[in-house]
């Protein structure tokens, strides 16, 4: 008998009876690549969901789960956990411990799974204040307890007809697991999904992902605690896709060149990084080698998909690609012809040059709150449009607001936020979920996002500013790495830039500056001046109260530890502004 998918532990089953992968999920650990097939995945999950019977969880459990890096024992512990009708509570790593005490409380988690010393050192600071009744680790770390003590607990499969009587209870409209928002103000949101929101939003995205199932490899290192990769998980188990995931963000080129993966999803921040490390290798070249590199970029960041550039740009293109583009492609692995790119807006110019390498990124949309794709790029069939997240994906409907806001209803909104029903229904009308988001849809489909509603501002002329739209555009520019512009209820808006100081680096090299710290940077006359053209050239696409009329450079490279960011990589907006409050005291009152 065929799985019918409507839970989300029904997916490796699934993955069982149509591909049985040898390697369905692989790990770096002890020097080497370790695999397990989807037979061994679905027998370790059993044995976790025996083991955590035996624990004495029952059904609406909540069990979290902190892991520093996407790894084989997540997803095992995740489906174990799902098939009792228990809840999964993924953390995100980097918050500060009394954000885990909050989460933790909460949602009242009674056992925690963590991967590492570094995160069992800041649970252990508040897990007295909490509910726990144990913690285990991913890890071998002495003196603790290990996850491989519930697999053990589980081995024998006495209780397995229980397991099988859990999983048959659970239903489509069962909450599967609790997302805590990361939030740029105030404590997190628990969004509550259930197995239906998700699988639902799975089955819908696949009909816009160009694999070949049952035979493509994927790379996988955006934080799982985040609906983003963890949906996009779920759909590489669906499609019969090798999941391997990378040791961590520094090691992602030697995994790009050892994987060889044909599809990974990343966010705007790690594209950005890609292409300035690329772009940065035309200056160790000279002569005629330079000027071909340089030429090729330039032909990339004039892409346009379908050849709506015409016969003799294609024509460029074909050498570009032939003599440079294809060397790059090269050297992230060779294979790579999908990327997906959430969580923030994408530069155009990113967009354009990975396609024009032969590695489209299709950018997509969505939120916690809609588990969470709602539109994306698609390639094939007039689907791929620069600067747009795409058409909207089947069975999910859009509407647009009088002023502007994006409203979705669909299959894929979720349950409401835990325990806050006046929350819930300050974001719904009816069926609709309030995205917070402004934009507009094509004649022919394509969302587009123009700004966000709450950060949109006035100037004290009365005069309406969408920041986003001039932090994106200031953003194309290789010497801003950051930018958040200001001036509500100022006379004007102004900008805090972070410069992108390993490119300023390389370009001060180039024009024979001497550069020190970066705090000389940030006050060196030639990067102020340099970065000052920047500016002007992006005033010029503006209206002219839209105009950024006076900037600071900051010292300090915006981080999530530092707090300017949350973990998806949103500016904290509030926080920057009081971190730098003598600037922006220098621009409006200096």
């Amino acid at each position: 008998m065929s799985t019918t998918i409507t839970r989300l532990f029904d997916f490796p089953y699934y993955q069982l009876e149509k591909y049985n992968l040898s390697k369905a999920l692989t790990s770096f650990k002890d020097g080497k690549w370790n695999s397990i097939s989807t037979k061994q995945y679905i027998d370790q999950a059993n044995q976790i969901s025996r083991g955590l019977l035996r624990l004495g969880i029952k059904k609406d459990d909540k069990i979290a789960v902190i892991s520093s890096t996407n790894r084989t024992e997540w997803n095992v512990m995740d489906i174990g956990i799902l098939q009792l009708g228990a809840q999964n509570v993924p953390i995100y790593p980097t918050i500060s411990k009394e954000d885990y005490e909050y989460v933790l409380n909460h949602s009242g988690a009674i056992y925690c799974f963590v991967s590492d010393t570094t995160i069992l050192e800041k649970l252990n600071q508040i897990k007295g204040n909490t509910q726990l009744k144990g913690v285990y680790t991913f890890d071998t770390i002495k003196g603790e307890a290990n996850w491989e003590e519930i697999i053990q607990l589980g081995k024998d499969n006495d209780n397995q007809e229980e397991v099988e009587n859990c999983k048959n209870s659970v239903q489509p409209d069962d909450l599967a697991t609790l997302i805590y928002t990361s939030g740029t103000t105030g404590k997190p949101k628990g969004v509550m999904l259930s197995h239906g929101n998700i699988v639902s939003n799975v089955i819908a995205s696949e009909k816009r992902v160009p694999l070949v199932s049952g035979e493509s490899q994927a790379l996988s290192f955006l934080p799982i605690c985040h609906i983003f990769e963890r949906m996009i998980l779920y759909l590489y188990q669906y499609c019969g896709v090798e999941i391997y995931f990378a040791e961590s963000i520094e090691k992602m080129s030697d995994n790009l060149k050892e994987i060889k993966p044909h599809v990974m999803t990343a966010v705007p921040r790690l594209y950005e990084k890609v292409f300035d490390k690329i772009y940065g290798r035309g200056a160790e070249l000279s002569g005629i080698k330079q000027k071909l590199f340089y030429w090729a970029i330039d032909i990339a960041l004039e892409y346009e998909p379908y050849g709506a550039n015409g016969w003799w740009y294609e024509k460029k293109l074909g050498v570009a690609r032939r003599l440079i583009l294809s060397k790059i492609k090269d050297g992230l692995g060779g294979r790579l012809d999908l990327m997906v790119s959430g969580s923030a807006a994408l530069q155009p110019r990113l967009t354009r040059f990975f396609a024009a390498a032969e590695m489209p990124i299709m950018e997509g949309y969505g939120l916690t709150e809609t588990s969470p794709v709602t539109s994306v790029n698609d390639v094939r069939n007039g689907g791929f449009r620069v600067g747009t997240v795409g058409r909207i994906i089947e069975g999910v409907e859009v509407k647009i607001a009088a002023d502007g806001e994006i409203l979705v209803k669909g299959p894929n909104i979720m349950k409401g936020y835990y325990k806050d029903p006046e929350k819930t229904a300050e974001v719904m009308t009816g069926a609709y979920f309030h995205t917070g988001d402004i934009g507009e849809v094509s004649k022919d489909g394509f969302l587009k996002i123009t700004d966000r509603k709450k950060e949109m501002f006035k100037t004290s002329g009365g005069k309406y500013v969408a920041p986003a739209l001039i932090e994106n555009e200031l953003k194309q520019s290789r010497f801003i790495e950051q930018v958040m512009v200001i001036g509500e209820n100022e006379k004007m808006p102004a900008a805090l830039i972070q410069p992108n100081f390993e490119f300023i680096r390389d370009w001060a090299e180039i024009k024979n500056i001497t550069l020190g710290s970066n705090k000389d940077i940030v006050n060196n006359k030639n990067v102020i001046e340099r970065i000052e053209e920047e500016v002007t050239l992006c005033n010029s696409k503006f209206g002219k109260w839209e105009t950024i009329k006076k900037f600071k450079l900051t010292p300090e490279e915006w981080s999530i530890d530092a707090g300017h960011l949350t973990p998806t990589m949103k500016m904290k907006r509030k926080i920057i502004k009081q971190i730098y409050k003598d600037l922006y005291e220098e621009i409006y009152r200096g």
